[in-house]
């Protein structure tokens, strides 16, 4: 019953609370619990303490709601839509900002049994067509803004806006006028879908994750474990909407906790409004991805008092420079952790950890994690990350959606994530790259992020990417794509300048003999699109061209290239 779903889920919640420092106890006496029918929404959310501020929404909107408001408005959503014709399993398309209407909008749907697929606000008429065709989309709940973007989409589907009257759309605040009391027509059992959500496609087109009630809602006990949250904290993270990491960290994690969640409603994400946020809401746990880190560092820290205990970063590696400037100023650790679209968080520093030096931690509770060979025999020291499937972890997805609609569930000892890590004696792990990202120079293994993380100390380089360029001699050598911060101009002394940082800090058979300055390929999350350079890389050595701002290391007579 769901009740007994909602007494293991907390008791499991409970005990990572009371280990919350003691990682080796954490770890031998979890469990996932057993669950049957569980919704989130109304067996837990629904549930916590009325009177406690649950969202705070700061910036360009400015909103506090409570636990209690919120339950009264995601109920109203959950009638509104129902009375509009959603049902159980229907799939719903939500393409909001940081607006109260996200979070009801997402907690109506849970409590109706619909199917949601987040979807971020910056797609392409493209991406939008891929999304309703493969995602099935039955309905949509869309910023006003949207509307002509979404009428170029074929089909018949519901459409409701938000912030503003469309001809031919609902108007999502007509649900203030349901009622404020919910009553479910069913039970939603466990394993009932709950999440679509499109991967980021840094290599190949998106994949389209299923999540259920029970692998994201339940499966990120292991967030709330890492991001060191706790009832009553004060919880800022840093991820557009849409995406995997905002529903980590601004959905699921805080309120399985009983913290609050600030979101910034800021339409463009501005390095000193976060440090501001983080001091006038007096935010005690931090989460950005490093490319917010390495925006917030280019500020003077210590001009802003924060309050925070627990600060983290996830998404990609964080290069330790940036991990020293943020202990300099302000005397925390930022605490690397490592999850996937496919899982919640299964490798992290969690509080209380001692911290290898690069490392992005050991396996979180919950999961058992090992270095894969190409044969799927276990790696002693480096290999592909993967996830023991025997039983499988409830934060892990059933499976990837075909075409079809039809779920194409895991198989097999073992799910690969395509990430290559190195194990340290500790049985902590160092992130190589993706699979398709680690190459052989001269016959020594290339990790782009240790090249990436060596460039971006220099003060002139703001972001790195490190592909291979084939060499007549060498077979491959790395070549770094690299972008200027503030106040850098690309030129011959600069490449210089960052040739001789490197020869300072990288081995002679691992260094960077090619450097081109450049506006970095990104995907709508923000992630660098690696495959893109690699295929130009290709292409240029193909025809025998250079870039227009690109440099080779035997250019420079002063550096004596060996």
């Amino acid at each position: 019953m769901a009740s007994d779903g909602k007494v293991a889920f907390l008791a499991a919640r409970d005990l990572l609370l009371r280990h919350a420092d003691d990682y080796e106890r954490a770890v031998a006496e979890f469990r996932w619990p057993a669950l049957d029918r569980f919704n989130w929404g109304l067996d837990h959310f629904d549930r916590l303490p009325q009177g406690q501020t649950a969202l705070w929404l700061a910036g360009a909107i400015e909103e506090k709601l409570s636990f209690g408001e919120l339950q009264a408005g995601s109920n109203r959503a959950a009638n509104y839509l129902a009375a509009l014709g959603v049902r159980r399993g229907d799939h719903v398309l939500v393409l909001l900002p940081n607006h109260r209407a996200l979070w009801e909008a997402m907690l109506g749907c849970m409590k109706l049994g619909a199917v949601i697929i987040p979807a971020t606000t910056l797609l392409s008429g493209h991406e939008l067509l891929d999304r309703f065709t493969r995602g099935r989309v039955r309905h949509v709940i869309a910023a006003a803004a949207l509307a002509p973007r979404i009428a170029e989409v074929p089909g018949e589907f519901t459409r409701i806006a938000v912030g503003g009257k469309i001809a031919g759309w609902h108007d999502f605040a007509d649900a203030q006028g349901a009622a404020a009391e919910f009553r479910p027509t069913g039970e939603t059992r466990a394993a009932d879908p709950l999440l679509l959500y499109f991967t980021s496609g840094t290599t190949a087109k998106p994949k389209l994750v299923r999540h259920s009630h029970q692998s994201y809602p339940v499966g990120h006990l292991s967030t709330m474990y890492v991001l060191g949250l706790r009832p009553g904290d004060v919880h800022l993270n840093i991820a557009s909407p849409g995406w995997a990491k905002h529903a980590y960290s601004s959905f699921f994690a805080p309120w399985i906790a009983g913290a609050t969640v600030v979101a910034m409603t800021e339409p463009r994400f501005e390095a000193k409004d976060a440090l501001d946020t983080l001091v006038r809401c007096g935010v005690t746990t931090f989460c950005g991805a490093p490319t917010v880190w390495r925006m917030l560092v280019q500020h003077d820290l210590t001009a802003w008092p924060v309050k925070l205990r627990e600060a983290t970063s996830a998404g990609e590696p964080l290069n330790p420079e940036v991990i020293d400037q943020v202990r300099r100023a302000w005397g925390l650790t930022v605490r690397d952790f490592y999850g996937q679209t496919e899982t919640t968080s299964q490798i992290g520093n969690s509080p209380g950890q001692p911290i290898t030096p690069g490392s992005m931690g050991r396996a979180l509770p919950g999961y058992r994690v090992a270095l894969l060979g190409e044969d799927d025999a276990e790696a002693a020291e480096e290999g592909e990350i993967a996830l023991a499937l025997d039983p499988p972890p409830l934060g892990l997805m059933p499976g990837y959606q075909r075409e079809d609609g039809t779920l194409q569930p895991l198989v097999g000892a073992w799910y690969r994530t395509g990430d290559v890590a190195v194990r340290n004696p500790d049985g902590s792990f160092i992130y190589v790259g993706r699979a398709d990202d680690v190459f052989k120079s001269s016959g020594y293994r290339i990790s782009p992020f240790e090249l990436e993380s060596a460039l971006v100390e220099h003060a002139a380089v703001a972001e790195a990417a490190v592909v291979p360029s084939e060499h007549p001699l060498r077979g491959l050598v790395p070549k770094a794509f690299v972008a200027l911060a503030a106040g850098h101009e690309p030129g011959r002394e600069c490449a210089v300048a960052i040739f001789r940082h490197l020869r300072e800090r990288v081995s002679p058979a691992k260094r960077v003999r090619r450097l081109e300055f450049f506006e970095l390929p990104k995907t709508i999350s923000g992630k660098i699109r690696r495959v893109e350079l690699r295929a130009l890389e290709r292409e240029r050595r193909r025809k025998g061209e250079r870039g227009p701002a690109e440099f080779w290391e035997e250019d420079f007579s002063e550096l004596a290239a060996s």
